[in-house]
């Protein structure tokens, strides 16, 4: 028996080389996998952007509890559904099984509810990954698409908003990483046109209740801008935001002050402000008390939050060539393991928190890329589809996901990319950077401080264009 729907989706896993299937006829359009859900909303990004079939095969069907498709990956090809026309999906009586066929994007006013729970897969059973997913997930899968509708995209999306950013990233680490990697692609440039694509949490809801409201908006583009990323300069400043959900607000308050105190050792340029949040909105106006000469305001949103409490830090260094980098970390008490059990572990402190961000976010700088790890891929990804002309974009080590990315992005658009690995792990430093070479090195003439080797990734885009839009 099969299940025939109109649908999409989206997903971000791993993909190896095994996973894909050669076809036997040279002139087969259809992109087949048989590793199951690895790589499941990027391969379906993939089938649309390339207009090309997908199937795949095997999807958990070794799982003898749960097999097939899992709550918030049926609820994610609900909302491409949503967002395109004609797109037809067949899925098997067990959900091992998805036959997908792409339609074309529209875009507009779009409402969508993120499950925040449940562990029922699409062919039955339960247990295993099947607990909501953050909505950072499901937004995740959707930027690559966003600008290429016959309308604009306003989005919302209601679910789990924080606290997931050891799986799922949230909307403000999307807000301070992949929105301004769009606009530098030409995407909102035209203010006089459209607005430029903006994120906007409406209200935080943490995991695992949710609750959360977020609202995205992002204009159209007739084709993307060629992408010229290689130099990093020199970190200028640091801005974050500590985030609490029913929780004292000192806690949060805890968080900025332990952040900055990393901070402020090497660069005095910092700024944390505290995002306090309560069931009550009242309470929120009470505490907005400002404390600016301490590098600390407190920017309640006043909307309440959802019913879980939560903690959470992201903070964002920027460089004096406009390059980003972000790093969140937020606060959980239990251990996810790979067998789909549980296990409590000892509650984090508030201090300890914001020094694991400052780390994560000093990490970040070391490697030296102009985007940050988990943005790799889909960098990457947008390169391939800008105009006939050469992009260029410098990485830091690259991690395992944006690897096999590389082989499907091969795979799917044809597209190859010429990787240059820099030796002396340069930063891309602009030419008034060089007169401190000196005290770089050390007497015997190695560097004092060497960072990780960068990558200069660079590709010929396939071309793509938003037939949809009219020229001008």
């Amino acid at each position: 028996m099969t299940t025939t729907t109109t649908m999409t989706t989206t997903t971000r896993t791993t993909t190896t080389a095994k996973g894909v299937v050669k076809s036997s006829s040279a002139t087969s359009r259809t992109l087949k996998f048989d590793d199951g859900s690895t790589q499941f909303r990027l391969r379906l990004i993939a089938s649309i952007l390339s207009s090309r079939p997908l199937l795949l095969r095997n999807i958990r069907s070794d799982d003898v509890d749960a097999p097939g498709l899992r709550e918030h990956e049926a609820s994610f090809l609900r909302l491409i559904d949503r967002m395109t026309n004609g797109t037809k999906i067949e899925i098997n009586a067990t959900g091992t099984q998805l036959r997908f066929r792409p339609g074309v994007l529209l875009g507009g006013e779009i409402e969508h509810d993120c499950p925040a729970g449940g562990e029922e897969g699409v062919g039955g059973g339960g247990g295993g990954e099947g607990g909501g997913r953050g909505v950072g997930w499901y937004l995740e899968g959707i930027f690559p698409l966003a600008a290429f509708g016959k309308e604009p995209l306003r989005l919302t999306l209601r679910g789990i908003t924080d606290g997931t950013s050891d799986l799922d990233p949230s909307p403000d680490y999307l807000q301070a990483s992949f929105v301004p990697l769009l606009m530098r692609l030409g995407v909102g440039n035209d203010a006089d046109e459209s607005p430029p694509p903006s994120l906007r949490v409406i209200r935080r809801g943490s995991t695992p209740l949710g609750g959360g409201v977020v609202h995205f908006h992002c204009p159209i583009v007739r084709e993307l801008r060629p992408m010229e990323l290689v130099t990093f300069g020199r970190v200028k400043r640091v801005r974050g935001t500590a985030i609490s959900c029913r929780v004292p607000p000192s806690s949060a308050a805890r968080v900025a002050h332990s952040a900055k105190g990393v901070m402020h050792r090497l660069l005095p340029d910092v700024w944390i402000h505290t995002d306090v949040n309560s069931n009550n909105n009242n309470n929120n106006k009470k505490r907005g008390r400002s404390g600016w000469e301490h590098g600390t305001t407190v920017v309640g949103a006043g909307g309440g939050c959802g019913p879980s409490p939560g903690l959470g830090v992201i903070l964002t260094a920027t460089t004096t060539e406009g390059v980003c980098l972000s790093a969140e970390c937020s606060m959980d008490h239990i251990d996810r393991r790979h067998d789909g059990s549980i296990e409590r572990r000892r509650m984090e402190l508030p201090e300890e928190l914001g020094r694991r961000a400052a780390v994560s976010l000093l990490g970040e700088i070391r490697a030296g890329g102009c985007v940050d790890t988990h943005c790799q891929s889909f960098a990457l990804l947008m390169m391939c589809l800008t105009p006939e002309d050469v992009s260029r974009l410098r990485l830091g080590p690259l991690s395992h996901y944006a690897v096999v990315s590389l082989r499907l992005y091969r795979y799917a658009f044809g597209v190859e990319f010429k990787l240059r690995v820099e030796e002396e792990g340069g930063h891309g430093r602009s030419d008034e950077d060089d007169d401190d070479d000196d005290d770089d090195y050390d007497n015997d003439g190695a560097r004092k401080n060497p960072s990780e080797k960068t990558v200069v990734c660079s590709c010929l885009g396939m071309g793509y264009r938003n037939m949809a839009r009219a020229s001008t």
